[in-house]
């Protein structure tokens, strides 16, 4: 079986994507972290949260419903997470599901959005706060 050539690969979009978005440095992230004006959206499946850890006070929105749950419009909008007007800072663990996911948003006319360069992963090699995901009953 032979494989037709994509037209972009994975590589090309973050690349696309980074030229386009708003990264912020480990330091802004944390300066920025605990600010009431300020949402981090971890897009990180359930099981990467359980297994790594999570940065206290953010918010899990698994990546194939972020934009469902920003949109007005949809009948999964999250008002009480996306309908604030707060600056979403997303990140995921390597910094490339956010850079797309930041892209995405950002061509949907969302205007305070970032993400993290070097996503979970840099955060918690710097020593920044992770706390442990609480697991439901």
């Amino acid at each position: 079986m032979t494989t037709t050539p994509l037209k972009k690969n994975s590589k090309q979009l973050v690349e696309e994507a980074l030229a386009q978005v708003e990264t912020i440095s480990l330091d802004v992230a944390r300066a920025l972290h605990g600010d009431d004006g300020v949402l981090f959206v971890d897009l990180r499946d359930v099981r990467e949260l359980e297994r790594e850890g999570v940065i206290p006070g953010a918010f899990n929105a698994p990546r194939g419903m972020l934009e469902f749950w920003v949109d007005p419009e949809s009948p999964y909008f999250n008002e009480k997470r996306f309908g604030q007007g707060q600056r979403l800072v997303l990140f995921c663990a390597m910094g490339w599901r956010s850079a797309l996911a930041a892209k995405s948003l950002a061509d949907m006319g969302v205007e305070s959005i970032c993400h993290i360069e070097g996503g979970f992963t840099a955060w918690k090699a710097a020593g920044a706060p992770v706390a442990q995901k609480e697991k439901k009953a």
